[in-house]
């Protein structure tokens, strides 16, 4: 019995690997859509909250990986926020007229894209150095 009881939990290996293969498929999608469009932007903060909560429902018992497991939803829901948001003032921008409350459309859409591709790029910077502190808890063998 104890035998069979054993073999059901998760050993870090194991977490590890269901771990790593979500935060992998956030990274793919973000690299998929580099430089995109409206279209294409909204669809990526989309498919970056699925990724969020995929990452939020794994069941983890390892301690430190439910530390990364909140780091990690953390700067995926930024970057899905920031995305969605520059998505969405670009369509913004891309619809205002040629007048006087266009150009201030514009502005502020200029103004919302410079802050979130800032608030990405500190997201991606933790993200990265996240990503070599889980690969490093990772390889390191179990204790």
């Amino acid at each position: 019995m104890a035998l069979l009881l054993g073999s059901c939990s998760d050993s870090k290996v194991a977490q590890c690997e269901r771990f790593i293969k979500q935060v992998n498929e956030g990274t793919a999608l973000i690299d998929k859509s580099k430089g995109a469009q409206v279209t294409t932007s909204l669809k990526l903060a989309k498919e970056l909250k699925d990724v969020t909560t995929k990452i939020r429902d794994l069941n983890l018992s390892d301690e430190k990986l439910k530390e990364y497991q909140s780091k990690f939803v953390k700067t995926f829901e930024t970057l899905s926020k920031n995305v969605e948001t520059a998505g969405k003032a670009l369509g913004a921008a891309k619809k205002a007229e040629a007048s006087t409350a266009g150009r201030a459309t514009i502005q502020k859409a200029r103004g919302d894209i410079d802050t979130a591709l800032k608030n990405a790029a500190d997201a991606a910077a933790e993200f990265d150095s996240s990503v070599s502190e889980l690969n490093q808890y990772c390889t390191k063998p179990e204790s």
